[in-house]
Formats: C-alpha cells, structure tokens, sequence
C-alpha cells in the first residue's frame, strides 16, 4: 500500500518500477568492466503463488527436484493452472537494460506472460489472481584473474540461488539495508532468481508484470559503511535535539571484526585516539561482527563546535586475534533548523538500535487553554515506500501549524513501518513518544509539556491501518483517531483465495496466526473514541471499500464515527491531510478535554492477542484459554461477560468496589497491594478468584511479550542473539538471518559461533537459534516439542506423544527464556532442513506463522500442506486442542 501522488506518478505507486532507473554510468569503452550480467536470460512459468505464501515454500518445481536442478529445454513442459493449455515452459528473455562500470554491473528484468487471461482471472478472483511466481536464470561474469569481493543488491527479490549457494529473504521492498557479501572467482556465476509477484509490493491495477533489479559492486573486503553518513538528529539552537546517533557497519572481509569504539575526530588534532573526546556510548566495546554480517551501531553525539557545518567520527577496529588496530571515518553534514518546525529526532528502539522520528513541538501561536499544561501527542503515521523526513510527510499538516499539540511524525524504523506498524512498528511509535520527555529536558524547553499517556492517531494508507491497529489495541490512550485511505487488513486488501490447496484446519492455524492485524473484526475495540475517516471514492490502491467496510461496521457498534468520502479523488492528492473535515477534526480533538482512559458504562472489546493488546475502559487481558481464538469481555455497569479469558486486569483508578465477571461476585477493594495501580483476577473451576494466576511448580509459564504467534520473537528487548552450529551451512543461514533482520526491520544481532554456549549474560534481547541433525542445548524436559538425531517428539494436549523421524525435514519453534523473553528454535534433520525452517523466521506480515512447525518435505511443493504438524501453545506452553498434528503420510517426489 502506497502513498500515490496521482495515476501517472507510479515511481510512488509501485516503488519497485523505481528502481528501474538506473544511475548515471560510465560506457564500456570508457572502462574495463570486472563485472558484467549476461544479456541472456532463460524464463521457466507462470505458476500460482497465494498472498505472502512463498515463505512457506509452495513451489511447483520442487516436485521435479528444484529449478536449480533443471536445465534449459525449450520443450519441456511443466502443469500449471494459469496458462493456456495448463502448461507452464521455458522462455527467452534479454534484460531490460544491463550497465557494467568497472567495479559494478546491473540488470533490470521485466517478465510478462501473454499466455494467461489475466483480465478474466481478475474479474473471478480480484487481486489475488495477478500474483504469481516463475523462475529466471542468468549468469554473472567476473574478469580478471582475481576473486572479486562484492555486495548484491537483489531489488523486489525474495529468494534466489548463486552457484549451489541458496538465499533467501533477499530484499524484496528494496531496501538495500544488508546485501550478501560474495568473493566471487574468475569466470561464469550461475544465478537463479525465484520471481514472486505480489500485490502490496507490485500494485494490482498496472500490467502484471515483475519488475527487479539485480546489481553487483565491488567493495573492500574489509570494514566499511553500509550507508553513507550517521542516523543523528537535526541542530536546534546550536545543539543536537537528541543526543544519540549510530552508523551502519558492514564487514565486507573473509574475518570476523571487533568494534573497539567511536570517537569525534577533529582534523587538526594529534591526540591519539584513546584520548580524544569519548563518547558515552550505547554499545559494549568491544563488539563482534562476523564476516559478512551488517551491524548499527549506536553512540552518543556530542555537541558540534560553532559554525561546523559536518559531524566527523572515526571507528576503531581490528580484526578479532590481532593487536593492530585501524579506523574508519564516518561523515553527516549537519542540519540546522527552527525550534518550531518539524525536525529529526533520535532515539533508541527497543530493539536496541538507534530509530528516528520528525518531531514539531506546539508553536508559539497555538492558542490553548490556561488549564492545558500537558497537550497530547498527535501521531501522523506514514503509507509504505516512504520516509518520515520525506517533506512529503513532515510537512503535510503545515497548515494546522498552531494545533495545541505535540505533532510526532514515526518512522516505524523503516519506509514499510517495519512490520506494517503492528510489533516491530509499534513499539517505535511508542519509542518516539517516550522520547518527547528527553527532549523537552535536552533543549531547555519551557512551553507547556506533554501527555505521553494521550493520543490523537492519525495517518495515510499503510499509516491509515497503522490508525487502525493503534485503535483497536492500545484504546485506553487514544483520544481520537483520524484513519485516512488505510486497509481494514491484508485479507481484505489482497485475498488468500490463491494459496495451494490445504486441509481447512492448516488454514486456519494461519488464519488464527493473524487474528491480531484482522480490524474488521476488533471494531469492538473503538467504541466510546471519536473518528473521522477518509477515503478518496475512486481510489486503486486501497480500495474505499475497506473504509466503507469499517465505518458499517462501527455503526453496527454504536460507535462514535464519521466517514468523509471524497468524491473523485483517489488515493493520494495535494492536502490530503488537511481537508476541511480533517482540519476541524484535529482543532476540536486537541481541545477535547475528555479524559482517558474513558470510563464507559457499557462496552466490549475482543483480544487476538494479548501480546500486543492494551486495556479497554481500564481492563485488560492478561491470556486466552485458546489463544487460536479471540477472546472477549463485554461490560455493563459492574456486570462482566467472558469468552475465551483466562485472567484480567483492572486499573483501581476507573475500578473500585465490587464487580460480577461471569456470576462470580469479587471485591476488588480487597485488592490489590498498597502501592499498586492494579488488581487482578482469573478464571477457576469454581469461577473467577481475586489474585494473579498462581505458577504450577515445575510448570512453565507464558507472560506478556512471550505470548501471541511466532512473530512475538520481534518483541525482543535488546538485540537478538543468533546461536549455531559450527557447520558451513548453519553459519550461512545464522547469517542469512541476521541479513533478514537488518534488511526488514534494521534490526541488530550479535552472532555466537556455537549452540552450547551459554547465552551472555549481559544481553536482554531475544534468542535465534540453528541446529542441523544433533540436540539443542538442555532445556526443561517437560517442554511438548523435542529435537533431536532421531527426528522430533511433539506431545499433544492429551499426552500423547507423535514420533517424526525421517519424513521431519525441519522445524520451527518457540521457547521460553527468563524475563518474558523467548528462543525461536530453527531446525534442521539436515541441511535443506534448516533452510526450509529458516524461511518462516518472521520478516513481512500476512505471512501467519504459528507458534510451533513441523515440516515434512512435500511442503517446498505443497506449501501448508506439506507441514506435519503446527499450532499454538496455551499460557502453560503445552500444545493446544486445535492445533493440527498429523501421523506420517508417505508423499511422493517426481519419479520417486
């Protein structure tokens, strides 16, 4: 979903088109080319692919042992559902354009099938029906004598091979954040490119084409700035409006590097570097990054002297067992702006990397009211493709300039807002709103303060869903919400009509995964909260159906809700933000003196996910008997209604006295502890008791961060840890994974080169680890899922356990750590094992990843289909009733 300035400007339509551009290169005659693509490139499909399937593998090809392992025949043929004829083939294509300096080659693709009644396929299945996938293979030419070390940028590209080596993540929002490092030797490089079309990334009115760009360059082979400058805020009245910032570090060398510190560097001085003004950094030094590993790393800024028009630091490293050490400078041209406009700010993610976000403090002309000594904080959330610093962005309520608010314009980390603003996105929401206090303190300021604790949400398409997500989760902080041209969720965006065929129940372990992000669903949520929806009424990006849809569906709520259509217009426009609708909204919600959270005598509210869910008129759930379920709570005066609740939570500041939760009567005035803001209650066989659930002795509990599906691993507090074996292949994909965590979310990890270490004690983020074939580390041995060399044990709900021997390729899992952290446990019965469990490490939404997989090996062909087992684990970590585990069904491969 995309911000569209208009019809014609597809560059922000479909941001991959952009990267059709090429940049400005010398000719061949000019230079002797080290790299160069071939023109020449063989096509093999189209065949199916359903929304955000490809994680799961559903390869058609697989069935005849994988693409790699064909070789160009142009009358083969292989079934396929789309084409004419129901065959699928072998096709010629030249690249669209192919460039080559002497240090750096690309190639832009654009693959069409004419043989497929796409028009017709749309009509009967919408959107859904212009997704697709095929393969290409072409070759990469390295000159010369030498092995040349290079990056790969693989632009709208999710997977691919290079020779016999697999990749997968690649950068399919062509971010550029973490290309592999290559030491590639003289000669002919096969390449094999997996093209996956989807909607959100493609577009779905244009030509269904797949656009991508692959590029190649020379680098160092040592340490180097993965991107240019220093993530730093913008100058304020001479000083940084935050005080810390971070490079981008890549190690473009065959030997791991330790980061012995940053430093500001002053030209004219001789003082050696131990010397020199410290910065007191974020980051233990010294830190690890491992051979092709990309890193942020975060230090403080210190103040610039007067009239520097740039900030200078210099990096100290070594290679890890040396005692020589080297450095590496790193430059921002510094920005100097008012006060009072929009400007960067800096903070650190709960990641554990630095983030940033716009910030515009209430002007001097706001007129406000004398008992307003804290104003609220008005979010705008960006669509995806584009940056908060965008003027675009940061400038689009420039003509409410005297709003008496604090006006925060998130990042969500990244131009997609990490993972669609939901965990990974949203805790940078609430990173940049905590850091409005810091800079109130770090710039002196003396205007009135803000209320941390009180939001007006509002934003454009993707950031319009974000709206909707801040809505329908955290409502106890929202004031008011002004969703603009957002989806109601990515099924109602783009269908799954198209997914391989699978048993129902699969489906709905994916189904259920998502519950979380599915709004239609959670309107519940909003009732007692005013909104102003937008939508253009020709919109062909987002559909206003999706705006239509909800706002029925609030009136269905009695809830309070206006729908503003506008009549002609489509996605993006010139003040589309401040329409007279949307300009009166943001006036008479600053001013709103209503108080939150909201005491309301009567409401409901459904929870996907605890995980991620706030409280609602100051209750909140704490776990679901059956977190593949929703749960429910409906209030009337003192009378409470349950579904699907374990425990609750109530704020004492909106309840006090007595309450009846399913006919149990409690007191909670004999709760909770002196000194408490909160009193709690659970479910019994004997109804609901007053306490917080009691842990069984020598049973595991599942609290706050850990809960939800998979993707409660990017909950991490810290950067994450990546543990493996110390085989060529777990350390391949240890790396694999550590890239796909910087490209999607620039998110940091440190390495360890061996699964029986213990995990450092000094770290607080979640864990990652890869094994191939042996046993994990000891863990508590009543845990339902076990690894091992003799295949996996998963013990059910009833006790009984399942053997996967042989026919387990691989698995994927969540486990407990202390402190509400958790391990996600990658493994593999052999190579291809671990790769197949790597591809559902959480990186795009939509994807549906349980809390536990099991894969058999038909699923690289068959998708979910092929998956033994998956499914949930309760509030004890034992596996749920619903979820889905099979006995071994013998599946047979292409001429097995």
């Amino acid at each position: 979903m995309f911000v569209n300035l208009n019809r014609l400007s597809s560059s922000l339509l479909l941001p991959s088109f952009l990267l059709l551009f090429q940049r400005p290169l010398a000719t061949r005659a000019q230079n002797v080319s080290m790299l160069s693509f071939g023109e020449t490139w063989h096509v093999l499909g189209p065949f199916q692919i359903g929304t955000r399937e490809a994680s799961w593998g559903a390869d058609p090809l697989e069935y005849a042992g994988g693409f790699r392992n064909l070789t160009y025949n142009p009358g083969a043929t292989f079934p396929s559902a789309l084409p004419a004829n129901g065959t699928a083939s072998w096709n010629i294509t030249k690249a669209k354009q192919i460039l080559s300096t002497a240090g750096s080659a690309n190639a832009s693709l654009s693959i069409s099938y004419s043989n497929v009644d796409w028009d017709f396929l749309k009509v009967v299945y919408g959107w859904a029906a212009v997704q697709y996938q095929a393969w290409v293979r072409g070759e990469i030419v390295v000159g010369g004598n030498d092995t040349q070390t290079v990056i790969l940028h693989t632009d709208s590209i999710l997977e691919y091979w290079i020779n016999d080596e697999h990749y997968f993540g690649g950068d399919y929002y062509s971010f550029r954040h973490a290309p592999p490092v290559l030491h590639l030797t003289p000669g002919s490089h096969r390449i094999d490119i997996r093209l996956v079309r989807d909607v959100r990334a493609f577009g779905g009115i244009l030509e269904p084409t797949i656009d991508v760009v692959v590029d190649i360059r020379q680098v160092t082979a040592s340490l180097e700035l993965a991107k240019p400058g220093i993530l730093m805020s913008d100058v304020v009245n001479g000083r940084p409006a935050s005080t810390i910032g971070s490079v981008s570090l890549r190690n473009s060398g065959q030997e791991d590097i330790e980061i012995l510190g940053i430093q500001r560097f002053i030209v004219s001085s001789q003082m050696p570097f131990a010397e020199r003004d410290m910065t007191d950094n974020h980051t233990t030094f010294p830190m690890t990054i491992v051979a092709g590993q990309t890193r942020p790393v975060s230090f403080n800024v210190l103040p610039a002297a007067i009239n520097t028009s740039t900030a200078d630091y210099e990096i100290k490293y070594r290679r890890v067992g040396s005692t020589h050490s080297s450095t590496l400078r790193a430059s921002q041209p510094l920005n100097y702006v008012d006060l009072y406009t929009p400007h960067k700010i800096t903070f650190l993610h709960p990641g554990g990397m630095v983030s940033y976000a716009m910030l515009r403090p209430p002007t001097r002309n706001a007129t406000c009211s004398s008992n307003h000594l804290k104003l609220p904080v008005l979010l705008q959330l960006h669509g995806a493709g584009v940056e908060a610093e965008n003027p675009m962005v940061h400038h689009a309520l420039d003509p409410v300039s005297d709003l008496c608010a604090w006006v925060l314009f998130p990042t969500g980390v990244t131009t997609w807002s990490g993972d669609d603003w939901h965990n990974w996105g949203f805790a940078d929401v609430e990173a940049a709103i905590s850091a409005i206090p810091d800079w109130i303190q770090n710039n002196n300021w003396t205007g009135p303060g803000v209320d941390v604790d009180r939001w007006i949400v509002s934003g454009h398409s993707n950031g319009g869903q974000g709206t909707w997500f801040a809505l329908t989760h955290r409502p106890d902080k929202v004031l008011a919400a002004a969703p603009v041209s957002g989806y109601s969720s990515i099924q109602k965006y783009v269908p799954y009509e198209l997914w391989q065929g699978a048993d129902p129940r699969r489906k709905e372990m994916i189904s259920a995964s998502i519950n979380s992000y599915r709004h239609e669903l959670l309107m519940p949520n909003v009732r007692g909260i005013p909104i102003q929806q937008q939508h253009g009424g020709i919109d062909d990006n987002v559909p206003a159906y999706n705006s239509r849809l909800l706002a029925q569906q609030i009136h269905q709520e009695n809830a309070n809700s206006s729908f503003n259509e506008v009549v002609g217009f489509s996605h993006w426009w010139d003040g589309v933000m401040t329409t007279p609708q949307l300009v009166s909204f943001y006036y008479s919600q600053t001013n709103s003196k209503d108080a939150v959270p909201r005491k309301l005598k009567q409401f409901s509210f459904l929870v996907g996910d605890p995980g991620d869910m706030g409280s609602k008129g100051g209750i909140r759930v704490k776990h679901l008997e059956d977190p593949g379920r929703y749960g429910r709570v409906s209030v009337r005066g003192n009378i409470i209604k349950t579904s699907n609740v374990q425990d609750l939570e109530f704020d004492i500041a909106l309840w006090k006295g007595s309450v009846t939760i399913d006919q149990k009567n409690l007191e909670l005035s004999n709760m909770p502890s002196l000194g408490e803001a909160v009193a709690s209650a659970y479910k019994t066989t004997d109804g609901w008791t007053l306490g917080p659930v009691g842990k069984e002795v020598g049973h595991l509990q599942r609290n706050g961060r850990q809960l939800g599906s998979m993707t409660a691993i990017l909950r991490t507090q810290g950067s994450f840890i990546i543990r493996h074996s110390e085989s060529t292949t777990a350390s391949h994909i240890a790396l694999q994974v550590s890239r796909n965590l910087h490209q999607y979310f620039k998110a940091d990890t440190q390495i360890l080169p061996s699964i029986s270490n213990s995990i450092p004690p000094d770290s607080s983020g979640n864990v990652i680890t890869l094994g191939i074939t042996s046993s994990l580390p000891p863990f508590h041995s009543n845990f339902p899922v076990h690894v091992g060399e003799s295949g996996v044990t998963v013990r059910d709900y009833r006790g009984q356990e399942h053997q996967y021997g042989k026919e387990a390729s691989g698995a994927a899992f969540l486990r407990p750590l202390q402190g509400e952290r958790l391990e996600l446990v990658l493994w593999g019965s052999d190579e291809a094992g671990l790769q197949q469990a790597a591809r559902i490490l959480p990186l795009m939404t939509g994807v549906g990843q349980p809390d536990f997989v099991i894969f058999g090996e038909s699923a690289r062909w068959k998708g979910i289909e092929g998956v033994l087992a998956m499914g949930f684990f309760d509030s004890n970590w034992e596996i749920t009733p619903a979820s889905v585990i099979d006995s071994d069904i013998d599946t047979y491969q292409a001429d097995d």
